[in-house]
């Protein structure tokens, strides 16, 4: 059995707003359901969904978006785009030798884009990867869950992509900050087949922590670094119908 991933959740003062910006940003339409604003994955892209934030700090990265450039010209579009959508420069005490320019969403949450001629995420697409905080033991932890293979093993650093290609996740390996705030940015899984308890009891014996279930029936869990993330029912894979999430 394996769960597939519905989308990346997000955490928003305004949920419509940081939606509309990542909408025009990568060129997705956004549908509204009963969870949020939903952007669904394209071509083994990752979906995301933007939702109302909880009582605390918003904008506090545990993950975070690279978005590739295939020139100069691409890149320098890319960011011109993202400043007039209402995204900010963000100074993270980037050398001068390195080329990829951190910008800030209006949700408040870094991300990247990132120079032409990186080979690492060649023929990734536009949203070329989801960057997280998270141990080695995480990164193979999600390869089993998704079903997802390895594409990076190295010093601690992994790294899984669908089988199809697309957007790759990546976890950085120790050490990992302390978590001091709810996960604002967590994974939102469904059950590959149909059955939401057998799914939670196999995350459990991979190494999951269940925690909690939300009011819509979502079976909320940790990952083994501790991260949020959810399981719903089964009735909620369509959510992203207009385009298939990545498998």
């Amino acid at each position: 059995m394996r769960s597939r991933l519905l989308a990346v959740t997000v955490e928003a003062d305004d949920p419509a707003r940081a939606a509309q910006f990542w909408s025009a940003l990568l060129g997705r339409e956004v549908f509204e359901d009963a969870l949020g604003a939903l952007l669904p994955g394209e071509d083994a892209q990752l979906a995301l969904r933007f939702v109302p934030g909880r009582a605390g700090q918003l904008g506090a990265n545990r993950m975070h978006l690279h978005l590739t450039s295939a020139d100069l010209d691409e890149q320098q579009h890319t960011v011109a785009t993202a400043l007039k959508l209402g995204g900010r420069h963000l100074d993270v005490g980037q050398r001068p030798e390195e080329r990829h320019v951190v910008l800030v969403d209006p949700a408040g949450y870094a991300f990247c884009v990132i120079e032409p001629g990186n080979a690492y995420l060649a023929g990734c697409g536009f949203l070329g990867e989801l960057t997280c905080d998270g141990t080695q033991d995480v990164g193979l932890f999600w390869s089993n869950v998704l079903g997802w293979p390895l594409v990076w093993d190295q010093d601690e650093e992994t790294a899984i992509q669908s089988p199809r290609g697309g957007t790759k996740i990546a976890w950085a390996g120790s050490p990992v900050a302390p978590r001091t705030e709810p996960n604002r940015q967590r994974f939102e899984l469904v059950p590959a087949a149909g059955d939401q308890q057998a799914t939670v009891d196999e995350l459990v014996s991979l190494g999951a922590t269940r925690l909690d279930v939300a009011q819509d029936g979502a079976v909320v869990l940790a990952d083994p670094d501790g991260n949020e993330f959810c399981v719903r029912p089964a009735h909620h894979s369509s959510a992203a119908s207009p385009a298939a999430a990545p498998q």
